[in-house]
């Protein structure tokens, strides 16, 4: 597979925040194999000097090429954490085992069960408790200087991959991990917004157990393209949160004949109007939009499964005439709702 660096002149741009002590972890990795890491510092441009400034940082990208050259040549995407090397693809087999999942719920149980095919020094153990979801790493060796890194990376990686399969930000309810809270711990609300308790222990994140249900939005073709720069998953901050969007679906279509207006939605998840407006509109979609749907499924339901003249399924869907729900039924399918029900009953 072609793998897509940063270009040089990309190298050094944006904010340097990635503590040089996960690029010194990388050569820790390299020195175990009696390896030479030079050439991976000089194409990230990290001078070796910074590997003894504690306060060092580099970018992002600096860290993409450090980490994509060093999988390469020491042929492990583990980069030396795990007492075998992961050849390169180990994890984007696991990516493919979890990418047909219908739900992230499943996605994310794939995930935790096929890791265990890479490694015995760690499992990853995913449980759910009322409202909350966990992943929480259990260890099984002493990973010494590497442990930071490799329980970071772990974590971060999957957090930003489950992201990328929804194809939204997902919210942190706490994020635990099992040692004292280092010189860099600045860095860590930027890998993991949210509550941070360090001192845990076990390493572990927790989050609303409702983004289990969201249904995955990518498939191979997105995959393949992703898997080229796999990396700035480990950074990537979504914006939108489509939790949002699900749950404003949920609270319509338990009552689609309701006439839920924006301060009744708002209330309900405990957000003001203008946020509600706001982050619908960055979800490309309205709430009206939301309504019409949830009108117009409820609607189908009952044209299809019941004997419920038309007037009584307007009625119920919110509708206060049968004339303008037939309108609005005929704008939504492209026929009247009689004849939607007589073309369905006679397939």
């Amino acid at each position: 597979m072609k793998i897509i660096t940063p270009s040089s002149a990309e190298l050094t741009l944006g904010r340097a925040a990635t503590p040089i002590a996960f690029i010194r972890a990388i050569v820790l990795g390299y020195r175990a194999r009696g390896m030479d890491p030079a050439r991976a510092l000089q194409q990230a441009q990290i001078p070796p000097q910074a590997l003894d400034d504690p306060q060092a940082r580099v970018t992002a990208a600096q860290m993409e090429v450090m980490s994509g050259i060093a999988m390469q040549e020491l042929d492990d995407e583990a980069l030396g954490w795990f007492s075998r090397r992961l050849p390169w693809g180990s994890y984007g087999m696991l990516c493919r085992a979890s990418l047909t999942s219908p739900t992230l719920e499943v996605a994310l149980k794939r995930w935790c069960r096929h890791h265990r095919l890479l490694t015995d020094d760690l499992t990853l153990e995913f449980s759910q408790q009322r409202n909350m979801a966990t992943i929480r790493i259990a260890e099984a060796r002493d990973f010494g200087d590497m442990r930071e890194f490799c329980l970071v990376s772990i974590l971060r990686y999957l957090l930003g991959y489950v992201s990328w399969l929804i194809d939204s930000r997902i919210a942190l309810s706490e994020t635990s991990l099992p040692f004292a809270a280092p010189p860099h711990a600045d860095a860590y609300p930027y890998l993991f917004p949210g509550p941070l308790r360090f001192d845990a222990d076990a390493a572990s994140f927790a989050f609303d157990a409702r983004y289990l249900s969201l249904p995955l939005r990518r498939d191979e073709r997105a995959l393949q393209t992703m898997l080229q720069r796999a990396l700035p998953l480990t950074v990537l901050q979504y914006r939108r949160d489509r939790l949002l969007v699900h749950s404003v679906s949920q609270i319509l279509n338990t009552s689609p004949g309701f006439a839920h207006t924006a301060e009744d939605v708002a209330a309900q998840l405990n957000l003001s109007v203008r946020t509600l407006h706001r982050q619908l509109k960055e979800e490309g979609i309205s709430l009206q939009r939301l309504k019409n749907e949830a009108r117009r499924e409820r609607a189908i339901k009952l044209l299809l499964q019941t004997r419920k003249p038309v007037k009584q399924v307007a009625a119920a869907v919110g509708f206060d005439s049968e004339k303008s729900f037939s309108r609005a039924f005929r704008e939504w399918t492209g026929v009247p709702p009689g004849q939607f029900r007589e073309g369905a009953s006679g397939v």
